[in-house]
C-alpha cells in the first residue's frame, strides 16, 4: 500500500502523522488522537478500512474518491488548525463523537437518538466533562420567564420560543414546553404544517449553561432524555416542520432547527456547535438531525472545530435551504 498520511504543521501545534500501513493493520500501538489524510497523494485502499477510534480527516478535494472513507474533510470556512486545537484539547470526546457518527447513518431516527444519547452519558462521566463543569461551576441561569408560545390556526401549528432576554437559552422548563408543543404535532394529524419560530435578535443560543451538570448521574440524565428530548417528537413531524433562524443558532437551538424539512434564515444568522470544548457532543438531537441534513462529514466538521458558519456557508453545505429577511 502506497497511501501516505500527510502532516499538520504549525508553531503552535505538534506534527501529527501516521502512516497507511499502521492504520490499516489496525496496530495495537497506534495512538491519537488525531490523523490527518493527504489526499493529494493517497494510493489505493482497502475497499472496507477499519478506521481507528478517533478522527480521521482528509486535506484535500472533498470530491476525492478517497474522501468518503474518512471521517471528515477540510473545507472552508474550518481550517486543520482549528480542528487540531479543538480535539487535543478534549481527545475523549473527539474519539466518541467520532465513533458515534460513523454508525448513526445506519441506524433510524429513534436509535440513533438513543445511540447519541448513550454517548452523551458517557462523557458526562469523564474527566474532561468534569474539569469544564468546575471551571464554569458559577454561572447564573439568565432571569425572566422562558416561555413556549403555541399558536394555531386551522392545520397550522406555530411554536415560538419566547425568553429573548437570555437569547431563547433552553433550560428544563423551555424543553418540557417543546417536548409538549411537537408531541402534540407528532400525534395530531390534522396538523399538516408546524412553524418554529423564536422571538428577540437570537433564534437560541443552545442550552441553559448553568444546568449543566445539575443532573451528576449519567445513567439518570439517560433516562430523563428518553422521556423528555424535544427531538423524540420533532423526529415523528419532521416532514412537516418549517424553521426561520435569525441571529445566533447554537447547540441545542441549532440541533432542534435541522430537523426541518424546510430551514430558512435571516441574513444575520450564524450557526454553531461548541459542546466538544465543554467535554461532550451535541447531545438534543443534533448529531442525527445533522447528520440527516448535512451527512456525518460536515457534522464532523461543525462539531470538531466548534466554529461559528454564517448563513451564506450554511446555505452551501445545505443546512439551510434559503436566506430570506422574513419566514413566509
Amino acid at each position: 500500500m502506497n497511501s501516505r498520511f500527510g502532516e499538520v504543521r504549525s508553531p503552535d501545534l505538534p506534527r501529527l502523522t501516521i502512516t497507511a500501513d499502521r492504520l490499516w493493520a489496525g496496530d495495537g500501538g497506534l495512538a491519537g488522537p488525531l490523523a490527518f489524510v493527504d489526499l493529494g497523494s493517497a494510493g489505493e485502499w482497502p475497499a472496507m478500512p477499519e478506521l481507528p477510534p478517533f478522527p480521521v480527516i482528509g486535506l484535500g478535494e472533498p470530491s476525492h474518491p478517497l474522501a468518503g472513507l474518512l471521517d471528515a474533510v477540510i473545507q472552508a470556512p474550518i481550517g486543520a488548525e482549528t480542528v487540531t486545537r479543538q480535539v487535543l484539547t478534549q481527545p475523549a470526546a473527539a474519539a466518541v463523537v467520532t465513533q458515534l457518527l460513523r454508525i448513526l447513518p445506519a441506524l433510524s431516527a429513534d436509535a440513533g437518538l438513543t445511540a447519541e444519547s448513550l454517548a452523551y452519558g458517557l462523557l458526562q462521566g469523564s474527566s474532561g466533562h468534569r474539569a469544564w463543569i468546575e471551571g464554569n461551576a458559577d454561572g447564573d441561569v439568565t432571569a425572566g420567564e422562558r416561555r413556549v408560545r403555541l399558536g394555531r390556526n386551522g392545520d397550522h401549528l406555530t411554536v415560538t420560543m419566547d425568553h429573548p432576554a437570555g437569547g431563547n437559552a433552553i433550560d428544563r422548563t423551555m424543553r418540557d414546553g417543546l417536548y409538549e408543543a411537537f408531541a402534540l404535532a407528532a400525534l395530531d394529524q390534522g396538523i399538516r404544517r408546524v412553524s418554529l419560530r423564536s422571538v428577540g435578535r437570537a433564534f437560541s443560543l443552545g442550552s441553559e449553561l448553568a444546568e449543566f451538570g445539575t443532573t451528576r448521574d449519567p445513567a439518570t440524565a439517560h433516562g430523563i432524555r428518553m422521556e423528555t428530548l424535544p427531538a423524540r417528537m420533532l423526529a415523528r413531524c419532521a416532514d412537516r416542520l418549517e424553521v426561520h433562524v435569525q441571529g445566533g443558532c447554537v447547540g441545542a437551538g441549532l440541533e432542534m432547527a435541522a430537523w426541518g424539512s424546510r430551514v430558512t434564515a435571516a441574513p444575520d444568522a450564524w450557526f454553531q456547535l461548541p459542546e466538544l470544548a465543554m467535554g461532550v457532543l451535541p447531545g438534543a438531537g443534533g448529531c442525527v438531525s445533522l447528520t440527516r441534513r448535512i451527512g456525518r462529514q460536515r457534522t464532523a466538521l461543525l462539531v470538531l472545530s466548534g466554529k461559528r458558519i454564517n448563513a451564506r456557508t450554511a446555505l452551501d453545505w445545505g443546512l439551510i435551504d434559503a436566506i430570506v429577511d422574513q419566514p413566509a
